[in-house]
């Protein structure tokens, strides 16, 4: 058996944005900024790592409420690299994150609503790192399979 899990600390890019599947499963989507400085004085560089946040049922919900442009938020999930295609016809990579579970490290008063959750994860959720996405009929959802 081979298992990933991955934890992220960053700031949002964007506010989440909440979908439905055609089945009325709810999907967030965000985006985090990861940044890494390095050097000090002239020398000193900072690089950035974006990474594409889809959030899955419950989960959604909440992260469509609080989940805000600007907030320090830390994820765990498992990652995946897509290649694709720009507007100029270059080649580029993306890194798409499923959230397992998440929790807003920005203070209430930096977050937009006052009054969220400090952090969420599915109740029961043991069933490994894509269980976020397991339908009610017990197959899994295929977060391709999502027309948008």
């Amino acid at each position: 058996m081979t298992y990933q899990l991955v934890t992220i600390v960053g700031n949002v890019g964007r506010d989440a944005e909440v979908r439905y599947t055609p089945q009325g499963i709810a999907v967030a989507d965000f985006s985090v900024a990861v940044s890494k400085v390095t050097g000090r004085g002239e020398d000193k560089k900072e690089k950035t790592t974006w990474f594409k946040v889809s959030v899955w049922r419950e989960q959604a919900e909440v992260a469509g409420n609080y989940v805000k442009k600007g907030m320090k938020i830390l994820v765990t999930g498992e990652v995946e690299a897509r290649a694709y295609m720009d507007k100029n016809n270059q080649p580029q990579a993306s890194l798409e994150l499923t959230a397992r579970e998440f929790k807003f490290l920005s203070s209430r008063g930096e977050m937009e609503g006052g009054g969220a959750e400090p952090s969420y994860a599915p109740a029961g959720n043991s069933k490994g790192a894509r269980a976020g996405n397991q339908t009610q009929g017990g197959g899994y959802e295929d977060p391709d399979d999502i027309p948008f």
